[in-house]
């Protein structure tokens, strides 16, 4: 529990941020902030699509308004990260590959997992906080079809929208309360991510031992 305190603490100044832009801006305020975070830019939704609620509520903008915004720039964020995977894997393979243990060859295990998997990676995604911050980078890296990818990730992003909005629009002047509550699912997800990485680890790290016995006989 202190952890997660400290966690929210840290993110509260970009809350307010969140909340001073959609605050001025109104609906331009949600197209620049849910953009970068759509681009691999930790800016949390919830504080910018819950406020964004609120002010429906206020009768600043219409409901749709400001979901069809919102989704809007997740997907123009989401082809930022998508160009920055789909152009840069060759220097990544080139410049860091070593560095990072990249090889041509894990580059083709991607291509092949997105081309089997990419379409329900992209859309489901988009409903989890976090991991839909990052999913347009691994999508270019694998040079997943732009059209198909800029469909599924503008339809995997309405749901997530519009659910915040929604909430923020019925609880009213009570929406801070329901992004307190949304920051420990954002953990949760966290953890599960981490604890993913760390067994993937250890059964890299296990093979490499295997391997030269393996060799050996």
């Amino acid at each position: 529990m202190p952890v997660l305190l400290v966690l929210a603490s840290l993110t509260d100044p970009i809350v307010e941020f969140a909340v001073d832009v959609v605050g001025d801006l109104g609906l331009w305020g949600i197209f620049l902030l849910m953009t970068p975070e759509s681009a691999c830019i930790p800016i949390p939704s919830e504080a910018t699509m819950l406020f964004a609620g609120f002010n429906v509520s206020e009768g600043r903008y219409s409901l749709w308004a400001a979901v069809l915004v919102g989704s809007f720039a997740n997907l123009v964020g989401s082809w930022i990260a998508y160009a920055i995977g789909y152009y840069g894997r060759i220097e990544l393979l080139e410049k860091h590959g070593k560095a990072l243990h990249i090889k041509r060859s894990h580059l083709e295990w991607a291509d092949r997992w997105f081309e089997r998997y990419g379409a329900y990676a992209v859309f489901f995604s988009r409903m989890l906080p976090i991991v839909r911050t990052f999913i347009s980078l691994p999508a270019g890296v694998a040079r997943m079809p732009f059209w198909s990818f800029s469909v599924l990730t503008f339809l995997g992003c309405i749901p997530w929208v519009f659910a915040l909005t929604f909430i923020g629009k019925q609880v009213g002047d009570r929406w801070e309360d329901w992004k307190d509550h949304l920051h420990y699912f954002d953990y949760a997800v966290a953890a599960i991510i981490v604890l993913g990485a760390a067994y993937l680890g250890f059964r890299w790290w296990r093979g490499r031992r295997a391997r030269p016995v393996a060799d050996e006989a």
